[in-house]
């Protein structure tokens, strides 16, 4: 017997309540452990190399673990592996703040990432389950902004945390959190409940352990290095393609094997599902290109204080906050195509004044980078509460995987950017150090790094106005 999550919207806030706080925790740790590299290499007497795998191992751990627990949650019942997961974070958690070794510490940020990965794979499937079809846009817009939240708020917390606690305090905080995220989960998601006469089909357990292998060494290759690529990134990058090519081949012959593929090739043969993935990873590396660049601009060209380059920094994450349930809400009442597209063009326009304002208006500074990022953040807020609505409605039964995709496209995205935005840059720059490039050299670089981001945004407008044209040749034409 399968089993499946029982849709109701018997306790909407409720539900909202524990699948928001969840997504906050998840995001939190993402961001809180970096501003903490320079006291652990400190704490345990270790290189910067090896203490960025306290972040590494969450990253590497939520992204290639993300769509296996989703397919898991199809499987076994959303609800059950979400608690599953949420105790899992919050005890690792406790590992991590108890850690006597840096060896320690990194494995239990591996925990840790395995169990945010579950949170954020089924937090959007339980949503589309519990909430109100009429409602599901504002639930989307409200977990993108609590992920906006976690993301921005970690740095400053834990500065914070750091400061006054120690380096343990930036895990312990997620304690009380968990314990409550867990609590609320229990008490008010709808139950998993079997479906009578129907086997369950095995776990794919070859084909999750062969995309987690495929997905670490792609992520590694655009990680390690910091953008310089040498042989061990072309090594990784081959072996990912290899596994991938070898990993098409075992879905599609998961029938013979009598297992349920991990990821049903037939998801993709539909316009919204595919679509939504590739949009869904060219306008995160859009993203990560303001938060690989504006460090450099705000500091090297503008001249601004770290506390200045601090708080324009914080103002993406902050419009994206924001902007996050009044676009779920314009998605409920225009529909997510046309939100989709509206989010796209306004991200496009962000990216072409983020080239043409820092020379056309000079004199005004940080403004010539704030202004322009506010528009590529609300236009990612807005694409993200459509894009996730209009996918999750396609996924039928099979909504943990797909939102796990969801969430891997986020992330392939995010590492991909970090990497190839941060090359470009280096590009535009001249070849010049960083640290030693000259104000019109940094310039240069921006506008080539945000030239390209144009591109890639006017690609996933192109993708999205393309698969609005397939819709409109599918639909069966109107009775008059």
């Amino acid at each position: 017997m399968t089993t499946a999550s029982l849709s109701t919207p018997a306790t909407p806030r409720g539900v909202l309540a524990s699948l928001g706080l969840a997504t906050l925790l998840a995001s939190l740790g993402t961001s809180i452990a970096n501003v903490g590299l320079p006291t652990l290499a400190q704490a345990f007497g270790a290189p910067f190399q090896q203490v960025q795998w306290v972040v590494l191992a969450y990253l590497l751990a939520t992204t290639t673990a993300v769509v296996g627990v989703g397919r898991l949650g199809d499987l076994l019942g959303r609800r059950r592996l979400l608690l599953a997961g949420l105790a899992l974070f919050t005890g690792a958690s406790l590992l991590c703040a108890l850690a006597p070794s840096l060896p320690w510490l990194v494995a239990a940020r591996a925990l840790q990432g395995l169990g945010a990965a579950v949170m954020l794979a089924l937090g959007m499937a339980l949503v589309a389950d519990a909430v109100p079809a009429a409602r599901t846009g504002s639930a989307m817009g409200l977990l993108g902004t609590l992920s906006a939240v976690g993301t921005a708020l970690g740095p400053t917390l834990g500065g914070v945390l750091v400061a006054g606690w120690g380096w343990p305090a930036l895990f312990a905080v997620n304690l009380p959190l968990g314990v409550a995220a867990w609590w609320l989960a229990r008490r008010s998601l709808p139950a998993d409940i079997p479906r009578a006469g129907v086997q369950r089909p095995r776990f794919d357990i070859a084909g999750m352990l062969l995309l987690a292998a495929t997905l670490a060494a792609y992520a590694l290759a655009m990680t390690l290095g910091r953008g310089r690529f040498g042989m061990p990134n072309g090594a990784l990058l081959a072996a990912a393609l290899l596994g991938l090519v070898l990993f098409i081949h075992l879905q599609r012959g998961a029938g013979r094997r009598g297992v349920a593929p991990l990821v049903p090739l037939d998801l993709f043969q539909g316009p919204a599902l595919g679509a939504g993935f590739a949009m869904g990873a060219l306008v995160t590396t859009v993203v990560m290109a303001t938060l690989v660049v504006g460090p450099f601009y705000l500091a090297g060209a503008l001249g601004l204080a770290p506390a200045q380059v601090g708080l324009a920094m914080s103002c993406g994450p902050l419009v994206s906050a924001l902007a996050g349930v009044p676009a779920g809400r314009l998605v409920d009442r225009l529909g997510s195509g046309r939100t989709v597209v509206a989010g796209l063009a306004a991200m496009a326009a962000g990216a072409v004044l983020m080239v043409l304002l820092p020379v056309a208006l000079p004199v005004a500074g940080g403004a010539g980078y704030v202004g322009p990022l506010a528009v590529i953040t609300a236009g990612y807020a807005l694409f993200q509460a459509a894009n996730n609505t209009a996918v999750m409605a396609g996924a039928g039964t099979q909504r943990g995987v797909v939102s796990g995709l969801l969430n891997l496209s986020r992330n392939l995205g995010l590492v991909t950017g970090a990497s190839a935005m941060g090359a470009v840059f280096a590009w535009g720059v001249g070849g010049q150090g960083d640290a030693m490039a000259q104000p019109g050299a940094v310039l240069a670089g921006l506008q080539a790094t945000f030239g390209v981001a144009a591109l890639l945004a006017l690609g996933a407008l192109a993708v999205a106005l393309a698969t609005a044209a397939r819709r409109a040749q599918a639909a069966p034409p109107a009775v008059s």
